[in-house]
């Protein structure tokens, strides 16, 4: 299928092709062009790159076990290798090599720019770089490179990064369609997750979707099976730290504003996040002091929200005795256990099986390494008698003219998406949203709209100006039932710490607080159950993890609790049919 784009590219190959062009091109060079001096260096061991974390690679750059080149070289073959069974990349850059030996050249001058210096990364494909396209997944978007990089991208250059590659993700992070499968795009398709590689064999589910989920919107695949050291997603509500809990990662979900959003393609800018995912915590912990970068935003009045720590340095809060005194609470109602909504006669929610067991497992580990567990210290807003004051009789308007809703993210879509096109003046491939939907209108036999577009139908409806008022009320709400009298409010009444929740269960309701969260893997459960499949078939089981959560700006002290529970479970494995 070849695809045509407005304005600026004459066609763009299919994703199959795409991905196997640039690898081979990219591969080719690695290993046909060595840097000059290279033939006369005496061999080394090779340094391997699966699952090695950045520490790992620092200490090997710097003892010169390795270079930054080969390790580009190294991940660029793993790709190559695996690619074609995961779609997990969206693109890949094309200087990552000469960036290597230029970082490798500074190294040998004794100039290291930061914590990554000479480590390849990726970042999510809303994510603006002037090195390679940003599409957010989306058709229109095709092969368009933007004008300027985003913050974060120059924050990971400044620290000494490789941008390797692009991920995947869901369509323009999951406000396309209701019913959209994870990590599927127009532009990429769909991608696989690496416990269990392989399209959903059920009829009703049979349209070329993974069968064990990927998450999303953002992609952890690559990071999952070591395509890069680590990479950078982005959360409305969800989307960090749920593919991370699918593919066995540290995710961190930052509070809102400590990493800048500029040049990242947005929902709103009430909840938007950009944050890291890894595969360890202290990975994922130096990541996020890079991103933050030295200084607030300017282009962001959000980045002044929160005190950065000394030297930027996340690290300095690796503590595996962080668990002594920590409190702990255990919000039992609806996210451990069932519970009856207001206006609700059956009960919804709760654990079952392996997954009630697994957190069981969990809390015993908390308290045996000194955690105060708060069991139950269940959430106000989440246990409301009254459907005015509940938490989950408040969900997010997702059609046209819905009521007893948050307006939220259609209006934060009309008006941040609108003023994120106007900052790319004439390179934006199109002028609006409504230009983007009436484009993938017109390519709709293109593969524009293979699930609809019902939620930026429903979001281009908003009148910024005449339901002001409401988006006004609305959001105070949102702040009201998930920080005041939610998250707020219990942590204040138990004096806790940290939430546990159960896999990425709390992530709607500390995204509307714009509260930070981490996601530490635990272990595995039931992909669904057995009887839904072909006989024969043998469903793999899902990773499964728990998430941490605080009020604003408390990162410090969850990477600490996050790291002193990795340390004493070291739960993740890695995916055993990727080597």
């Amino acid at each position: 299928m070849t695809i045509m784009h407005p304005r600026r590219f004459p066609h763009v190959t299919s994703v199959t092709s795409r991905t196997r062009g640039l690898i081979g091109a990219a591969l080719a060079f690695a290993l046909g062009a060595a840097p000059l001096g290279a033939q006369s260096r005496r061999p080394a061991p090779e340094f391997a790159v699966a699952e090695a974390t950045i520490p790992q690679m620092q200490a090997a750059l710097r003892e010169g076990r390795t270079t930054s080149r080969e390790l580009v070289t190294r991940y660029l073959v793993r790709i190559a290798t695996y690619e074609d069974r995961l779609n997990g990349v969206a693109w890949i850059n094309a200087r990552a090599l000469q960036e290597a030996d230029e970082r490798d050249r500074e190294r040998a001058a004794g100039r290291i720019r930061g914590p990554l210096h000479g480590i390849p990364v990726a970042v999510k494909d809303n994510i603006q770089t002037r090195d390679m396209p940003t599409t957010g997944g989306a058709l229109a978007f095709a092969g368009f490179v933007p004008p300027y990089d985003a913050t974060l991208v120059q924050n990971l250059r400044d620290a000494g990064a490789i941008i390797l590659a692009k991920t995947t993700l869901t369509e323009l992070a999951n406000w396309v369609a209701p019913g959209m499968p994870a990590n599927y795009s127009a532009l990429f398709g769909y991608s696989y997750n690496p416990y269990d590689p392989r399209r959903d064999p059920r009829t009703q589910l049979d349209d070329g979707r993974p069968v064990l989920s990927t998450g999303g919107s953002s992609s952890g695949v690559g990071t999952a099976v070591s395509f890069w050291a680590a990479n950078v997603g982005t959360e409305t509500s969800g989307s960090i730290l749920s593919p991370a809990n699918q593919n066995m990662l540290v995710g961190i979900k930052p509070t809102v504003g400590r990493v800048s959003r500029r040049g990242v393609i947005p929902i709103t800018g009430d909840q938007d996040t950009p944050g890291p995912m890894a595969r360890t915590v202290a990975d994922a912990a130096i990541m996020l002091g890079a991103l933050e970068g030295a200084r607030p935003d300017t282009a962001d009045a959000a980045t002044r929200t929160c005190a950065r720590p000394p030297r930027g340095d996340y690290t300095a809060f690796l503590d595996s005795a962080s668990l002594r005194g920590a409190r702990i609470g255990v919000p039992r109602a609806f996210f451990f256990d069932r519970f009856t909504i207001p206006g609700d006669s059956v009960p919804r929610g709760g654990l079952t099986g392996e997954r009630a067991t697994l957190m069981q497992e969990a809390i015993s580990i908390l308290r045996a390494r000194g955690a105060v567990i708060v069991d139950p210290a269940d959430i106000p807003s989440v246990v409301a008698p009254d459907a005015q004051n509940s938490f989950l009789r408040w969900p997010v308007c997702a059609g046209v003219g819905d009521r007893d809703c948050s307006i939220a993210f259609q209006y934060g879509m009309k008006r941040d998406f609108n003023a994120w096109l106007r900052t790319l003046g004439q390179a934006a491939p199109v002028a609006s949203l409504k230009q983007l939907r009436e484009w993938n209108l017109a390519h709709r036999n293109g593969g524009a709209l293979r699930y609809g577009q019902g939620l930026l139908d429903a979001s281009d409806t908003v009148d910024v100006a005449v339901e002001r008022a409401r988006y006004e009320a609305d959001r105070a709400k949102d702040v009201r039932l998930s920080a005041t009298e939610g998250i707020d409010a219990v942590m204040e009444r138990y004096r806790l710490d940290a939430i546990l929740f159960p896999a990425s269960s709390g992530a709607g309701i500390a995204a509307r607080a714009g509260y930070p969260s981490i996601g530490v893997p635990f272990g595995f459960a039931p992909n669904g159950p057995a009887s839904g499949f072909p006989e024969g078939f043998g469903a793999l089981p899902t990773p499964f993890g728990v998430m941490f959560t605080g009020r604003a700006c408390s990162e410090p002290r969850l990477i600490g609790i996050a790291y002193a529970f990795e340390q004493a479970t070291r739960k993740r494995v890695p995916p055993p049919l990727f080597p």
